[in-house]
């Protein structure tokens, strides 16, 4: 493997969840989620657009006002502050220079950084009904519509944060596909390997995809190639649920009816209906097809995504 396959992908991070000091009171937010477990697979770029403007720490806090799809970031105590374009302006600047991230981590309810809900004013104090975007997350995400992106506090679910670290490293493969150059044959084989992720996520989706590439012989693949990702990255963002996973567990386990005894074939059926009923997570019924494929290998099944989205030491599939 080359040096660059091996590096870590990159993820920006807001700065204060990494236990940086940075917050408009000079506290921080550290989530040790990423802080520990998540730092050590995955090269953080901390950013804090709001000291990255000149606004100092500690500093007055902002708030958004006014529309909630346009607000303005505006000082609490002093509403003639309104740093709405240099946030908007840092956004689109990072968004250029960061080519090379897989991933977003924002700060939830920050007027420059949440993603959704952040709390939206009237001119008068009294709140808006309904949420706005930070004007920071706003632009940059504007820029990279693909990008896998989440708040912090989301990812103390256990689904949500084992279909964000998915969608990132999905990018990340990505990403290597578009380094070695996108031709028909990459395609077929990247959306091969993805075959099972995708039925667990999204099944209609993975239809689609599968007839997308079916018409690939007329197109060219610089062209279908983006188009493709997108619409991979929007199947993804579904989280899958007991019962797909359900339906591609018994699918893969199809691979194995000439190989295995009628008592194994049983146990595996069992193992399967205890993850559908919620006695056991995830992992359980995953564990015994790899034992099954160890002694049984199959070429197609080897080269599935699905058995391994993610490193086994984060352990994402215990809770789920």
């Amino acid at each position: 493997m080359s040096t660059a396959s091996l590096s870590k992908p990159k993820i920006a991070i807001s700065a204060c969840l990494l236990g940086e000091e940075v917050r408009f009171n000079g506290g921080h937010k550290e989530s040790r989620l990423c802080s520990r477990t998540l730092a050590e697979y995955f090269d953080f770029v901390p950013l804090c657009p709001e000291v990255a403007i000149g606004m100092g720490i500690p500093r007055e806090p902002i708030r958004l006002v006014g529309d909630p799809q346009q607000p303005e970031a505006v000082g609490t105590v002093n509403p003639s502050i309104n740093v709405t374009r240099p946030l908007a302006e840092y956004g689109e600047k990072m968004a250029g220079e960061l080519q090379d991230l897989c991933g977003y981590i924002f700060m939830q309810q920050s007027p420059s950084c949440g993603l959704e809900r952040v709390k939206v004013y009237h001119a008068n104090g009294a709140p808006v009904n309904g949420g706005g975007r930070g004007i920071y997350a706003q632009a940059f995400c504007a820029q990279h519509p693909d990008l896998p992106v989440e708040e912090a506090g989301r990812l103390n679910d256990p689904v949500l944060r084992e279909n964000f670290i998915t969608r990132v490293l999905a990018y990340s493969a990505w990403q290597q596909v578009l380094a070695q150059g996108l031709s028909r044959r990459a395609l077929t084989e990247f959306h091969s390997r993805y075959k099972y992720l995708l039925m667990a996520h999204n099944p209609l989706q993975y239809k689609a995809l599968g007839k997308l590439l079916g018409n690939m012989a007329d197109s060219d693949p610089a062209e279908l190639g983006p188009r493709y990702f997108s619409e991979l990255m929007a199947a993804l963002k579904k989280c899958a649920t007991r019962g797909t996973h359900c339906n591609v567990l018994l699918h893969i386990s199809g691979y194995l009816k000439q190989s295995l005894s009628a008592e194994d074939k049983q146990e595996m059926q069992q193992v399967i209906g205890q993850y559908r009923q919620g006695i056991v997570p995830l992992v359980v019924p995953l564990t015994l097809l790899k034992h099954h494929f160890r002694l049984h290998p199959d070429p197609y099944i080897a080269q599935q995504v699905y058995l391994q989205p993610h490193p086994e030491n984060l352990s994402l599939r215990n809770a789920i």
